[in-house]
């Protein structure tokens, strides 16, 4: 956390302050967790894209559009874990000259990226699900069973692998929802596959398909929305502004705060910038300190910049609402 008085007393607080305050943080909440948990996303990855290989094989072999589309679910997921576990190292990189807050936003873009992958694979599934409506086609019920059988129980231990660590890192409880969900979804195909044994009913295959597609787009929508909303620098959903703008302005000696601005450095990360009028400066480092720990443990906002105005706040070019 950084901050600097009005210009005219040319003064600046040593920016140890804001060092030691983002160093602490960071290495309690995003270095512990991807440490302890990188063996279990390497299980959980290789489980996965081995049963979704399998998957996708029986499903060409029995023929159904359940089977392929509960592949191409599991895929997504594996994709989410890559994900969550290449974020989780990336965060881990060194700042450079060039990039300031190391490579922390890269897995906005690779969210982005899945969002946009997702919605294009569920639109094939879709379309294929909808063509056999027209024209159905023989399922072997049975294969099917097996095989999605086989989905719960691996999908199952993959969410058991991240299932302590889901309450302290935001990151290890996507990669169990999304391995739970998955557990569920293959739960479904099973009921599909030993209705159509005995029924004979074709068309319930190409209808859980779409019952498939419709979860991954309703999970796949709000990935969308908010890679979209970080890549634009969105106040984080959790965030409500006027609330960190409120806690602010209650502090002691400070009589305005403006250009306030909060953003996701990372799927993980909060940073925060603003100015303070405060009409007799900056009391000490320990304001800044005791602020820091405010913010983060009110708001989750590691990265924390301050600008401390005495009473001159009209000479900000940035003050006016009409100017940000």
């Amino acid at each position: 956390m950084t901050a600097t008085r009005d210009p005219a007393a040319l003064e600046a607080t040593p920016p140890a302050a804001g060092h030691q305050s983002h160093e602490a943080h960071q290495g309690h909440h995003h270095h512990h967790g991807p440490a302890d948990f990188g063996r279990a996303f390497l299980i959980g990855i290789t489980l996965n894209v081995t049963f979704v290989l399998i998957e996708a094989g029986y499903g060409i072999v029995a023929n159904s559009m359940a089977l392929l589309a509960d592949a191409g679910h599991n895929l997504s997921d594996v994709f989410g874990l890559v994900v969550a576990w290449g974020a989780a190292s990336l965060s881990k990189r060194t700042p450079t000259e060039h990039y300031t807050y190391g490579l922390r936003r890269s897995s906005i873009l690779a969210a982005l990226f899945n969002a946009v992958f997702l919605l294009l694979a569920i639109g094939a599934i879709g379309y294929e699900a909808i063509r056999r409506f027209g024209h159905p086609e023989p399922v072997a019920g049975q294969t099917v069973m097996v095989v999605a059988g086989i989905g719960i129980l691996i999908n199952g231990v993959t969410a058991w692998l991240f299932a302590k660590g889901r309450r302290g890192d935001i990151n290890i409880r996507g990669a169990f929802l999304h391995m739970a969900a998955d557990a569920a979804v293959s739960a479904g195909v099973v009921a599909a596959g030993l209705l159509i044994v005995q029924t004979g009913w074709l068309w319930l295959d190409p209808a859980t398909s779409l019952v498939i597609v419709a979860v991954i787009l309703f999970s796949t929508w709000g990935l969308l929305r908010d890679s979209v909303a970080m890549s634009l620098d969105r106040v984080p959903s959790n965030i409500e502004l006027a609330e960190v703008e409120g806690a602010l302005a209650s502090l002691k000696g400070v009589d305005r705060v403006h250009d306030l601005h909060i953003w996701s450095v990372s799927t993980t990360e909060v940073a925060m910038t603003c100015h303070l009028t405060m009409p007799g400066g900056c009391p000490s480092d320990d304001f800044l300190h005791a602020t820091a720990e405010m913010l983060r443990e009110r708001f989750g906002i590691v990265h924390a910049t301050i600008q401390v105005e005495r009473d001159n706040a009209e000479l900000c070019a940035q003050a006016s609402p009409e100017t940000l």
